[in-house]
């Protein structure tokens, strides 16, 4: 079987303005790694090479500058250009001088999956299915498209029934993951089906189209966890889950520091008179002076960090945080941000705020 896969790394990422003012949300990292990355690296994991990128007008460039050829990650990456965001169904009708007559995984570019997807690969090779979709159970089905299985197919295969976008009243709390295996019957059904109220074509009613015609729709849970990186709260926990499972290793200098737990800091990071406790990343270049740096914190490359303490917070390349006084967490500040306090008289508040942006004050 000839796998290929479509990465879909367009949309505008309106959910994480202001950051994706200036950059794709794709490329916002977690643990210092654009989220994006983690995705080629999955399917490479499992076995599939050959990928064609969705990308928009808007953030496409951005998107090839960070990739490339894909050669980096043992990939060959074909950019198919979206002119407008018009759904997950219209990328597939987008993507089809690509994909041919092959059948493909789709995978949404800001989505980040515990387990990989090789099990997943394996059971579509396997069973051969129509279409076979990832879920995930969660405690608010109401606000994702949700499955509803046969009652009467096996627990090892289950298919798929129904899907519902974001019922008040879900029949269960398998929501869809944003990773799909597709035999090229897909390319019919999204030719079949009519925009939704949105004015999208939705790969939901794709799917949908499929059930009814009599195709085989299987599904399969996801085993760990998922998150879906659009908001700053899935960011952060993102960011969390990844450093969980970082190891510790000190490649730049460290000078009358402590270093509590799992403690990465890059080659040519500077570290001094500073407490670090782990799981933490500081990134190459960056400078840190006086700081107590907590927990489940990435700090980027080439970031300047004196007298400022944070925790549970992913800091980008080039920011600079400068005495601000209180602590900072629970945050995200995109790159080149600075947060100084100035040490005139009288003391007042400076703020260049972008849109979308929010400032919470102590």
């Amino acid at each position: 079987m000839n796998l290929k896969a479509l990465i879909l790394a367009g949309g505008e990422g309106t959910r994480l303005r202001p950051i994706t003012h200036t950059s794709a949300k794709q490329l916002v990292p977690v643990a210092n790694k654009p989220v994006l990355f983690y995705g080629i690296e999955a399917l490479v994991e499992a076995g599939i090479g050959e990928i064609g990128m969705i990308i928009a007008p808007k953030t496409g460039e951005e998107i090839k500058a960070a990739v490339g050829d894909g050669s980096r990650f043992g990939a060959k990456v074909t950019y198919i250009l979206q002119e407008q965001p018009l759904g997950l169904a219209h990328a597939v009708l987008t993507a089809k001088p690509f994909l041919a007559d092959d059948p493909f995984v789709m995978y949404l570019g800001d989505n980040l999956l515990q387990g990989g997807i090789v099990e997943l690969v394996q059971r579509f090779e396997d069973s051969r299915p129509d279409a076979l979709i990832l879920l995930c159970a969660v405690d608010d089905p109401q606000n994702y498209g949700v499955a509803e299985l046969a009652p009467d197919s096996p627990p090892e295969a289950p298919r798929v029934a129904r899907l519902i976008e974001k019922p008040p009243n879900p029949p269960s709390n398998l929501a869809l993951v944003g990773v799909y295996m597709f035999t090229p019957a897909i390319h019919r059904a999204v030719q079949e089906i009519k925009p939704s109220a949105r004015g999208e074509l939705e790969i939901t009613d794709a799917i949908q189209w499929l059930i009814d015609s009599g195709a085989r729709v299987e599904a399969q849970t996801v085993v760990g966890w998922w998150k879906d990186t659009g908001q700053l709260e899935d960011m952060l926990e993102a960011n969390r889950l990844v450093l969980d499972r970082l190891g510790g290793e000190i490649k730049g200098g460290v000078r009358e520091t402590v270093v509590e737990g799992r403690v990465v800091v890059e080659e040519g990071a500077v570290v001094e008179e500073s407490r670090l406790r782990g799981p933490v990343i500081v990134g190459s270049g960056a400078q840190i002076r006086r700081c107590y740096i907590g927990p489940y914190t990435a700090i980027g490359a080439d970031c300047l960090l004196e007298e400022a303490e944070l925790e549970h917070s992913i800091v980008l390349e080039g920011a600079v945080v400068r005495r601000p006084g209180v602590r900072i967490e629970s945050s995200l500040l995109g790159k080149g941000a600075r947060i100084e306090r100035s040490e005139e008289q009288p003391r007042a508040l400076r703020l260049m705020v972008g849109d979308s942006s929010a400032v919470w004050l102590p």
